[in-house]
């Protein structure tokens, strides 16, 4: 992992407001009827206007410009004829490459009116998200985030996702070092200024089991069941952990 200077961290600042610019566009469109397709059509649109390019499109083969993943889908949906119905979740994730430099975010949403379990599964699973963000501070440990994610998760029973987990950022999408859901306080690799991870909890109404479909990409929960995923580009600065995908980078408090 390269350390990165403080225009380093600017350049992700304005990479990590287009991808909350997507995340917004396409919060809009998802609604009950909208394809898949339609969806990554409005992503596209929005890095193009930004002069940015997606961190998605052509990596190792994936073939379009965000990630669609709903209901039992964890991860790595390709967008396609689906469409939305009343009742559904839905998880985005969305990458953009602003002068070489990374931002990558995800949010999972409801369409419609969806069941008491679903929306808590969603908030639960946000929830997860800002506890990891809260801990991702110089001088903790990587151990530190992922306790504090899966202690979210704990008393509702959900699966804690293990195969798919989060990242070092930077001119890369992904980069060391890997960023567990889980871990042990204290332990793992010391967080330092400079350093940019990104947090992605994956929680599953079930159990943690995955499975991947035959076209390679979409990771679906092994017992059918709902899962929500989020997350959000954190610089470690020495103020604390810097949210980079937003509309405007937000210091979190710790």
């Amino acid at each position: 992992m390269t350390m990165k200077t403080a225009a380093d961290f600017e350049k992700m600042k304005t990479a990590g407001k287009v991808v909350a610019a997507v995340h917004a566009a396409v919060r809009e469109a998802a609604v009950p009827g909208v394809t898949m397709l339609a969806l990554d059509a409005i992503a596209h649109e929005v890095l193009r206007e930004a002069d940015c390019r997606s961190s998605f499109l052509g990596y190792h083969g994936f073939p379009a410009t965000i990630c669609t993943s709903p209901n039992e889908v964890i991860v790595h949906g390709i967008p396609g004829k689906y469409k939305l119905r009343d009742g559904d979740i839905l998880s985005i994730d969305a990458g953009a490459i602003y002068d070489g430099w990374h931002g990558d975010a995800a949010f999972t949403m409801a369409i419609g009116d969806v069941s008491p379990e679903a929306k808590q599964l969603i908030e639960v699973t946000e929830q997860g998200l800002w506890a990891g963000i809260a801990a991702a501070r110089a001088g903790n440990r990587l151990g530190d985030v992922g306790a504090a994610v899966s202690a979210i998760a704990a008393p509702y029973g959900y699966g804690v996702v293990r195969e798919y987990i989060g990242h070092g950022i930077g001119r890369q999408m992904h980069e060391a070092p890997d960023v567990p859901n889980y871990g042990k306080k204290g332990r793992g690799l010391k967080l330092k200024v400079g350093m940019a991870i990104a947090i992605e909890p994956m929680f599953n109404l079930g159990t943690a089991e995955t499975a991947v479909l035959d076209d390679g990409w979409t990771v679906v929960t092994e017992d059918g069941a709902l899962s929500a995923h989020w997350e959000h580009t954190v610089l470690i600065t020495e103020d604390g952990p810097v949210v980079s995908t937003l509309p405007e980078p937000k210091l979190v408090s710790v």
